[in-house]
Parts: C-alpha cells; sequence; structure tokens
C-alpha cells in the first residue's frame, strides 16, 4: 500500500497537459475540486466522469499508474460510505434492525462521497504526475503574488508547499525500506489486534521520522550553503507564460464548471419528462 501512493510523484511523457502552464493547472484542480462537490444529478455527475476521462486520455498516463493512488484511501472511503449508509436520516427505510437501518437517501449519500473521493483523489492525481516540482513553485508563486500587498511571504509558502509534494514520493520510499528491512529482522506488522499493529509500528516510525528531520536539516544546509535567501530579486531561468494552448484550456474549464452549476439548478429528467 505504500508504494501505491501517486501524489507528489512527477510522470514524464510529451502531452498536452504536460505542455500546459502550472497556473493553468492549479486554476484547473481548484475548479475541478468545487465542481465535485457542487454537482447534484445524474447528468453532473455524467458531465464530470466525461470530462476526467478527457482529460486522463490527454494527459498520457496510464490509467493503472494513476488508479494506485486509490488503494492508498480504501480504509478512508469504506469509513466514509458506512457514515453515510447508517447515519443518515429519513422515513425512506429499506432496512432496519434494532437502532442500525440503512434508507434510500443514505446510500446515495454514500454512493456519491465514495465518488466524490475517488474523483478528489484523481483529479489532484493529474496535477502532480504532470507538473515538476519546479513548474510547481514557480505557478504556485505567480498565482500567490497578488498576496505580497498584504505582506505574505508568497516564495516562502510556495517553496514550502513544494518542498511538502516532493517529500512525499521521498518519505514513501524510505517507509517502504525501513519496512522491509524489519521485516527482514523478525518485525510483523500485518496480525494481531489493533493495539498490537499500532506496537509494531514504532519500529517503522521511529526511523522514518529519524530519516525525514535528517533529510530536512541536509535540505537547510544545503540551501544556507546555495546562500538562498527567498523570492527577493530573484530571476526565473525558464519564466511563466501564457500561450493560446493556456488561454484556451481557461475557456474550457470556466465552461465546464458552468455547465455543472447550470446541471446542477435544471432538473434534466423533468425536462426530459417535458419535453416527451
Amino acid at each position: 500500500m505504500i508504494r501505491d501512493i501517486t501524489i507528489g510523484q512527477y510522470y514524464p511523457a510529451d502531452s498536452p497537459i504536460h505542455r500546459l502552464d502550472p497556473r493553468v493547472k492549479l486554476f484547473g484542480t481548484m475548479l475541478f475540486l468545487i465542481s465535485v462537490f457542487s454537482f447534484k444529478g445524474i447528468a453532473g455527475f455524467v458531465l464530470i466522469t466525461v470530462f476526467l476521462a478527457g482529460v486522463i486520455r490527454l494527459s498520457r498516463v496510464p490509467f493503472s499508474y494513476m488508479v494506485k493512488g486509490l488503494r492508498a484511501i480504501v480504509v478512508l472511503m469504506v469509513i466514509t460510505a458506512l457514515f453515510n449508509l447508517f447515519l443518515t436520516s429519513s422515513p425512506h427505510i429499506i432496512w432496519q434492525w434494532k437502532w442500525l437501518h440503512i434508507t434510500q437517501e443514505g446510500v446515495e449519500s454514500a454512493v456519491k462521497m465514495v465518488l466524490r473521493l475517488i474523483y478528489l483523489i484523481l483529479g489532484t492525481s493529474i496535477m502532480t504526475l504532470t507538473t515538476t516540482p519546479n513548474q510547481l513553485t514557480d505557478g504556485l508563486e505567480k498565482s500567490l503574488k497578488p498576496l505580497q500587498l498584504i505582506h505574505v511571504p508568497v516564495h516562502e509558502v510556495a517553496m514550502m508547499m513544494a518542498i511538502a509534494l516532493r517529500f512525499i514520493p521521498i518519505l514513501t520510499e524510505e517507509t517502504d525500506k525501513i519496512m522491509r528491512a524489519q521485516m527482514a529482522r523478525g518485525a510483523d506488522f500485518e496480525s494481531g489486534n489493533l493495539i498490537r499493529k499500532a506496537k509494531a509500528m514504532i519500529p517503522l516510525l521511529v526511523p522514518l521520522f529519524v530519516s525525514a528531520f535528517r533529510r530536512a536539516n541536509d535540505l537547510a544546509m544545503a540551501m544556507e550553503a546555495r546562500c538562498y535567501r527567498g523570492g527577493a530579486g530573484r530571476t526565473k531561468m525558464k519564466p511563466l507564460r501564457y500561450g493560446g494552448r493556456d488561454y484556451a484550456a481557461y475557456l474550457i474549464l470556466v465552461a465546464f464548471l458552468a455547465g455543472v452549476i447550470l446541471l446542477r439548478r435544471v432538473d434534466v429528467i423533468a425536462v426530459v419528462e417535458a419535453f416527451y
């Protein structure tokens, strides 16, 4: 499961999504997340599904590689589905045993929340898989530049977020190495009850934290040795410039969000029935 985490990793490829400006991808990810939590009916779900499938196809990232990231949140999806399934109150009861009950609205809510979690992971994975850490840092800095007017350290914030994303695959690989080494020494991370499994994680977490702090210290010393002083007066080797494809992508994204909002307000089934 540790090796299945894809958020924060970069997949090199030559695709229209890779060639987009990172600001477009950041803006598109934000609009996509808004639309995921805005759709209401079947029509909105179909539109989001078609849009996401098209973006994945254009990114040329293997779908099997992208789906691997969903394995890490299976437990979260199951817990979310159970909470929505059993704790949604409604007069339309499908099954009941003592205080437990399943309602029609609970089933719909559980399905919607699981789908939203899946699309949330896929949408954010597309951004990180098609954007290098340097591009992501430059895009964040450019996007947040207006906040400098209120004395927000935009460059430092963007750098911290990019480093955090970059450390995800590094720490994932480190965790896998430590786990294999401890299992070779006889450690058991699978058997036993919940308390025993929690205690078994101590030989894994202690060296992982030590390694993380050592890497952070090495990075800080390397930045200081290179006289890094933040974003004031710094220039870019590859400055970001919008192209024709970027403006076209902005138009597509705005039209997509407008379509999701419109389908939320319009009852498509009622319109079809009235038409026929």
